[in-house]
């Protein structure tokens, strides 16, 4: 770390006084259980094993839409425990889901103009890329993805992309049904991203999410309902996971614009304008967030740790670290803007000051959210901690992985670099956490985060599923084959095998991807087109 005070990184980027700003990465927890025992009554089998809250990545979004949702951690989880019931929305379309599938329309470019992309084909393929988003965009706003989905019980899997805590207290389908309402649809020929894409998501979600009266439920609500449908003896949920947080920093990322919460943060209609919480604002909404889960009546409770947003290779590091040791670059803008061409008066960027202030307040949530599993597991209640966080951290190529003297202190201590599982060690080049880059050669880098460069891949989807199932067996709950009834001996483990075979991106990566990146890169450096259209639309 460069020789500063946390005063002085405070005074000049306005950091709140709240946020305590570290040299180091907080320490990950080994131990799920924090070391407080709990009896746990497993009397009978509760009829809802596994149900999920959360944002994109437990909603199973990857490559810039909500699509592929059979293949979300969850539903991988569901699979391994041989358990068929799990129910989660589908998004099925002439675009492959909301609001755009960039590997859908890779795959569509790469049929219409072959392999290789260059310059001269530049406005034929945006006059594609017109007719791909008219397409999807119709069957959203005006054809059947318009329609309500005729579901009367409630999703298991009640994520949603782009949700924070806020939203997961408060949102609802009635209120994205009356949005949806009061937006007059319109066939704009140069507008054709779909308007409302994450309250049209949200309904598929939530629209079954409803008491007695009809009234609509919010997620944890919904959950509340379902653990409510046991018996005096056994809950209605056998394993909760809340995975919840990430959208309360996420913004800083997706915009390269620190905005820190000030008043209003705790209101849906005004709080779009914070790019990342307050640690005392996040502890507030996650206090309510807590209690409410406190009344669902489930057997076993897992709430996820909060991972560093700006290790993601949507923010690409650029200019070498600041100094030998550090885990920070100077500069943080787009992934295909190279070093050399990177300007700062020109590109959208994070500075090393902003990214360890981000990082330092992630790091205050993490330990809120131990504290609320250490406190309810004093209360006699089944809860565990789910360490994404450190599991992100042990990913990181380019903080740590390949710079050795940027480890924090208690990198051997916790197991450092995380081993991936054999079948994923012998893909060719082995996945990592670099934006993901191919040809007409095959992947040549990355493989663990997808084509947007935030959300994982199906067999990053794998790793953390793995993660997941490790609680889950070490809490009591019991795995099956696919027959659902012989149980599974040993230690569970997911088919890696056959998520490489289901990841489209790692089994037939799209050729083209070096060369559309290599475009952009090139309008940014002469225009910086795309850099202003990211700022317009965020």
């Amino acid at each position: 770390m460069t020789n500063v005070t946390t005063a002085q990184l405070q005074s000049k980027n306005q950091i709140p006084s709240d946020v305590q700003v570290r040299s180091e990465a907080r320490k990950p927890i080994t131990d799920p259980t924090l070391g407080i025992p709990v009896h746990v009554n497993r009397q009978g089998t509760p009829q809802h094993r596994l149900v999920t809250i959360g944002d994109s990545i437990t909603h199973g979004f990857q490559s810039g839409a909500i699509f592929n949702t059979r293949l979300s951690y969850p539903a991988i989880i569901a699979r391994e425990m041989g358990w068929k019931q799990l129910r989660y929305p589908n998004y099925d379309s002439p675009g492959d889901g909301l609001p755009l599938n960039l590997e859908s329309l890779a795959r569509n470019l790469q049929q219409k103009f072959g392999d290789n992309v260059n310059f001269l084909e530049f406005l034929p393929a945006l006059l594609f890329l017109r007719s791909f988003l008219d397409k999807n965009e119709d069957y959203w706003e005006r054809g059947g993805g318009s329609l309500l989905v005729n579901q009367r019980e409630i999703n298991h899997n009640l994520a949603v992309y782009g949700w924070d805590l806020r939203n997961t207290l408060s949102r609802n389908a009635d209120i994205c049904i009356d949005i949806i309402n009061n937006y007059k649809t319109q066939d704009d020929f140069w507008q054709q991203t779909v308007a409302y894409h994450n309250e049209r998501a949200t309904i598929r979600v939530l629209n079954s999410a409803r008491d007695a009266n009809g009234k609509a439920l919010t997620p944890l609500q919904a959950a509340t309902a379902l653990g409510a449908e046991g018996t005096a003896q056994t809950e209605g949920i056998e394993t909760l996971i809340v995975f919840i947080g990430a959208n309360n920093a996420l913004g800083s990322i997706l915009t390269f614009n620190v905005v820190w919460t000030d008043t209003g943060y705790d209101d849906m209609k005004v709080n779009d304008q914070y790019t990342v919480w307050r640690p005392i604002h996040f502890k507030a909404e996650l206090d309510q967030v807590v209690a409410e889960v406190k009344k669902i009546r489930a057997r076993h409770v897992i709430f996820g740790t909060v991972p560093h947003i700006t290790i993601v290779p949507f923010a690409k590091g650029v200019s070498g670290k600041v100094t030998q040791g550090s885990r920070y670059f100077p500069y943080y803008t787009l992934p295909w803007i190279a070093d050399a061409d990177f300007n700062p008066k020109k590109h959208p960027h994070l500075t090393e000051a902003e990214v360890r202030a981000i990082d330092s307040a992630i790091d205050q949530y993490n330990e809120y959210i131990t504290d609320a599993v250490r406190q309810a597991r004093s209360e006699g209640r089944d809860w565990y901690l789910l360490e994404t966080c450190g599991l992100l951290d042990r990913l990181a190529f380019r903080r740590y992985l390949e710079d050795y003297t940027a480890r924090p202190s208690w990198w051997e201590e916790v197991g450092g670099a995380y081993e991936l599982p054999p079948a994923l060690q012998a893909l060719s080049p082995v996945p990592d956490s670099r934006f993901f880059i191919s040809g007409s050669n095959g992947r040549t880098q990355g493989g663990l985060f997808s084509l947007d460069g935030i959300h994982p891949t199906t067999i990053g989807y794998g790793i953390l599923a793995q993660e997941v199932i490790k609680i889950m067996q070490s809490a009591g709950v019991k795995f099956y084959e696919s027959d659902g009834q012989t149980e599974r001996t040993g230690e569970v483990k997911v088919d890696f095998q056959r998520l490489v075979s289901e990841d489209t991106l790692i089994s037939q990566p799209p050729r083209n991807i070096a060369d559309i990146l290599k475009i952009i890169g090139e309008l940014d450096k002469r225009f910086n087109i795309v850099s202003q259209l990211l700022k317009r639309n965020y």
